[in-house]
Formats: C-alpha cells, sequence, structure tokens
C-alpha cells in the first residue's frame, strides 16, 4: 500500500513504512503524451498509474520489485541494464561467496517476488530525454553506488529525482564490486550543482523542498561517507588484516544479521584502504597486513 503525493505533474507513491527497506519511493510522470514510471517497488501490487514506459535507476532488487506489474518498455543506464534483466547478474555484481549468494538469491525471491529474467530492458546513455509531451524526463549519471546508478530531472516542474542519493543517517552504501567511493563523491559534489524545487530520494527522506535544504542535508550525507574512512584510520593504529576490517564493521552495526552483510563490509573497507594507500594515509606489506602511516 502507498500513499501519492504530488509535486507539479509528478507523483511520488510513498509506501506505508516512508520508503524504508525494502519499500521505496516510487516516482511517476504524467506528461500530456506519456507517463513514466520510476523505480517501481514493493508497495505495489499493480500498475496504478497506466504507465507507457519505465526506468529503472540502478540494478538492485529494491528498485525493481514492481517492475512485473508494468508490460512496458523498460529503460536503465547501459552499466546497469544486466542488471535490471537478470537476477543472476545483479547476484553477480555483489561479489557474494557460494553459501552467501545462495542465501541472497533465497532471500530476494521470498521477499521480493522478482522473477529471474526481465525482457525488453533497453541501455541508455547519461543525458537520454524521455519526451512525454509537456514534461521532460532527463537521465543523469551519478555512478558511485553502482556503475550505472542515475538521477532523473523533470522539467518543467523542477523535481530532481536522486534515487540511492538518499540523505539517510545511515550514509552513501557503495558494497557491490562496481560501486566507488570517488565516484560517489564526485557524484554528491554534481547533484550539489544542479537547481531545483523538489529533491527526491528513493528511501526514507522522501522530497527535500528547495535546494538550501537539500544542499544542507547532502553535506551531512557527504560527511557520513568520509567519517568511515577516519574510523578505519583509527582502527589502523595497531596492524590489522582484511578479515579484522570486516569484522569490525564500517557500515551496519555488530547486531545486524544478514547473509549480504560480509560482503559489503568486505567491498566497502577494500574502497577505502585503496583510497587510503593511494594518499599515504596506510601502508601494506606483502602479508596483506593494513597499518596506519607513521
Amino acid at each position: 500500500m502507498f500513499t501519492p503525493a504530488e509535486f507539479g505533474k509528478v507523483s511520488v507513491l510513498v509506501p506505508e513504512n516512508g520508503g524504508a527497506v525494502p519499500y521505496g519511493n516510487t516516482v511517476v510522470v504524467h506528461g500530456s503524451e506519456s507517463t513514466l514510471v520510476i523505480d517501481p517497488s514493493l508497495s505495489l501490487d499493480r500498475d496504478p498509474v497506466g504507465a507507457d514506459l519505465a526506468f529503472i535507476s540502478h540494478g538492485h532488487e529494491d528498485h525493481i520489485a514492481g517492475l512485473h506489474h508494468f508490460d512496458v518498455p523498460t529503460f536503465a543506464h547501459h552499466l546497469d541494464a544486466p542488471s535490471v534483466a537478470s537476477l543472476e547478474t545483479l547476484l553477480d555484481n555483489y561479489g557474494l561467496r557460494a553459501d552467501e549468494r545462495a542465501e541472497v538469491r533465497q532471500s530476494i525471491a521470498t521477499q521480493y517476488g522478482i522473477p529471474p529474467t526481465h525482457e525488453n530492458v533497453a541501455g541508455i546513455a547519461d543525458g537520454h530525454i524521455f519526451e512525454l509531451g509537456d514534461r521532460t524526463a532527463t537521465v543523469i549519471h551519478l555512478p558511485g553506488h553502482t556503475r550505472g546508478h542515475c538521477g532523473v530531472l523533470v522539467e518543467p516542474d523542477g523535481f530532481f529525482y536522486v534515487a540511492d542519493i538518499d540523505l539517510t543517517s545511515f550514509g552513501p552504501m557503495y558494497g557491490d564490486l562496481g560501486s566507488s567511493v570517488n565516484d560517489f563523491l564526485d557524484s554528491i559534489d554534481h547533484v550539489a550543482t544542479i537547481d531545483a524545487r523538489w529533491y527526491g530520494t528513493f528511501h526514507q527522506k522522501g522530497v527535500v523542498e528547495g535546494s538550501d535544504e537539500f544542499r544542507r542535508r547532502l553535506t551531512a550525507y557527504r560527511e557520513k561517507l568520509l567519517s568511515r574512512e577516519e574510523r578505519l584510520v583509527r582502527f589502523l593504529s595497531e596492524p590489522k588484516r582484511l578479515e579484522d576490517i570486516v569484522a569490525h564493521r564500517l557500515v551496519y552495526r555488530p547486531h545486524v544479521t544478514a547473509p549480504y552483510v560480509d560482503a559489503v563490509e568486505r567491498r566497502t573497507a577494500q574502497l577505502h584502504l585503496e583510497r587510503l594507500i593511494a594518499s599515504g594515509a596506510v601502508t601494506t606489506d606483502e602479508d596483506k597486513v593494513f597499518r596506519r602511516a607513521l
């Protein structure tokens, strides 16, 4: 179930839990000639809007959970279209061990009901414009969360959907094999330059009105990412191996248990270690022991 909220000719279908995982905020753009649905979420049990087109911001299960309700041409950035089209490709990008993969596949099947494949998913590029009549929806590539993660700017309403640059206190997520801390930081900086009336997120924060408020929240969100790096440097005051860092946790709280947690922690730690070694803040040796530089 969901409650629609209106922002010009853009509707945001807000689930009962406010868009917390596993749910999210589905965005609908009502043009005079075509209707575009973006990231149909688990809260949908049908096509409630008569969509003509679908766009998926990136290849994660919560963003495609409701896609099977829409028998329409579907689009995603070409770097993520394979993950939208194939559940196995989506799982490949998580970098899971065999036992983890089996558990995550079962969890996704049980919780999200995603079919093994989605037909007719077309890959598009940064800057693609959906012409909807009296509305346009322009795709803006915002990598980091995934390789092909994108936002959508709807004009003339001035509604900028930033997808999983979601402003939550949990902070940015970049635990896929195709994720990048550097790209995520660049994408955060890029969205800060784009003026809009409304900024829509897929998860709890929903829609933020006004560029000043959006940028204030975006700054805190960016600082959350960098705080993980600061914590890691402090942790490496004594020599540690990767498995020590994974167990220490940079992303999830110690009580959180799920089959994907270690994979996310491994990839997150690897990405931060690469940055810290490149900057000279951390050193490593041939035994893959990491320590803070003196």
